[in-house]
């Protein structure tokens, strides 16, 4: 049976635009979408890697050094990832309430032209902890705005096809980081127009900027968020349109409203400390758990990458080709992400990363020629992209829309908390026992997350949010 946008009303009067929402089909139009969205996540994501691409020209300018005297050590190249992870601490504890109070959109764009002056400012510093400061502020723009792109996408797509738009998302986003990496192999090395290569690395991160006002024009608030703030009217009036050019782009009328929770009803009952309370303390803690020690993996490999590989001896222009070759892989883990996203439960999906990550870590860390050094290298990158293309979508919708970019961003909160510190823990590590000990670290973290996932995860594949919310 199919209805169109008038006939499609609940029994109790006008459709929630949830339920409108959760019955469209995949289409041109939500990929495009999802798509400008993620573009705003590219320039997040090439701040967040490039540190690893850049650290041997910081380094080699002498503004930094590989190793570190302490954890208030600023002279030390942890200090420069400690000040950008310290920045997204806040920004996603202290300033996360901002994206459900002023709305997805709103913040998206505030965020974005945050991190972009301070990531121009930046790359004109002289001083370590001029250099530092700038970080900070670079990280609380991005704190927030990695919490508002998954809350925002989650929200404006369909649930049955709600985890593939946002491995697609994941897969936009992660083109940056083999765009960086290729930057910074042809820039670090040399000098242009008296700036150092490394700077104008940075440089080119920063257009983010210019590129937001162009994004943002035609991207609608999500109406979900606008329904949980009583503004039901204009949620309407977006799902309206959204309808309209869904059934113009398929010539086909919309499927029946699917069955289930009544989202306003859910809404009003809704109140932030619900988080701790009921299912909900489970998923809190279980993702606080994990998003604590992914970032030993994700950013305790990626960051160092370059610096690990000249621990083992290599020559500069060496690690930055190999680290190149390796980044070039990260776009396959979102694909497998993509590709899997609603065919295996997604907790599932996380626990076999994590295993991948620990096993091809060890072997990375043993190895000393290239090819070992290439293979278990990309295994790791394309094991831990294929995560960050998987939890993206898993802890946004584990809570409801009246408190979901709060929650999330205070679960994620503690993946920058750690990452404060798994730069001095890794300089520590390198100093003290070599590569092996950074990668007996991160195997370790892996297995926390093996656990937690696998015993405290709920199955998500193909449930409403509002379901998942009752």
């Amino acid at each position: 049976m199919y209805m169109g946008t008038e006939t499609g009303r609940t029994a109790q009067g006008e459709a929630s635009v949830s339920a409108r929402l959760d019955r469209l089909p995949p289409t041109r139009y939500f990929r495009g979408l999802v798509a400008r969205i993620a573009i705003g996540g590219w320039f997040e994501f090439y701040e967040m890697f490039m540190a690893a691409y850049i650290s041997l020209g910081l380094i080699h300018s002498g503004l930094y050094r590989a190793t570190t005297a302490g954890i208030f050590d600023v002279n030390g190249f942890a200090s420069f990832l400690g000040a950008f992870f310290a920045g997204m601490f806040v920004g996603t504890v202290a300033l996360g309430g901002f994206t459900d109070r002023f709305g997805r959109r709103a913040v998206f764009t505030f965020a974005m032209l945050t991190y972009s002056v301070a990531s121009f400012a930046a790359a004109f510093q002289h001083e370590a902890v001029a250099m530092d400061a700038w970080r900070f502020v670079a990280g609380v723009g991005i704190g927030m705005q990695l919490i508002t792109v998954d809350t925002y996408i989650s929200e404006l797509t369909p649930h049955d096809a709600r985890g593939r738009y946002t491995a697609f998302s994941i897969l936009v986003i992660l083109t940056s980081v083999p765009a960086v990496a290729v930057i910074a192999y042809l820039l670090v090395p040399h000098t242009l127009l008296g700036l150092e290569g490394w700077r104008w690395v940075m440089i080119i991160g920063a257009a983010g900027a210019v590129l937001i006002w162009f994004i943002r024009h035609g991207l609608p608030e999500s109406p979900r968020w606008l329904e949980s703030q009583g503004r039901v009217g204009e949620a309407r009036e977006i799902v309206d349109e959204i309808e309209r050019k869904v059934i113009a782009e398929t010539g086909r009328p919309l499927a029946a409203l699917p069955a289930g929770p009544d989202a306003q009803a859910l809404e009003a009952r809704g109140a932030w400390r619900e988080m701790w309370q009921g299912r909900y303390l489970r998923r809190t803690l279980m993702l606080s758990l994990f998003n604590f020690c992914q970032t030993f993996g994700v950013y305790g490999f990626g960051a160092w990458v370059p610096v690990l590989l000249a621990s083992k001896g290599i020559t500069i222009t060496h690690s930055l080709l190999y680290t190149m070759v390796i980044a070039i892989t990260t776009p396959l883990g979102a694909i497998g992400a993509m590709a899997c996203a609603e065919r295996i439960q997604r907790k599932w999906q996380l626990v076999g990363c994590a295993l991948v990550v620990a096993v091809a870590g060890v072997l990375f860390g043993q190895a000393r020629d290239a090819v070992p050094i290439l293979l278990f290298g990309s295994a790791v990158t394309i094991a831990n992209n294929w995560l960050i293309g998987i939890f993206h979508t898993y802890q946004a919708e584990l809570y409801p829309t009246r408190i979901r970019a709060r929650a999330v961003g205070f679960v994620f909160s503690w993946s920058r908390l750690s990452s404060i510190f798994v730069g001095f823990w890794v300089a520590a590590l390198l100093k003290h026992y070599g590569v092996p000990a950074v990668f007996a670290l991160i195997s370790a973290a892996m297995l926390v997350i093996v656990v937690a996932v696998g015993v405290w995860g709920p199955r998500t594949n193909g449930v409403r949010l509002e379901t998942l919310s009752s």
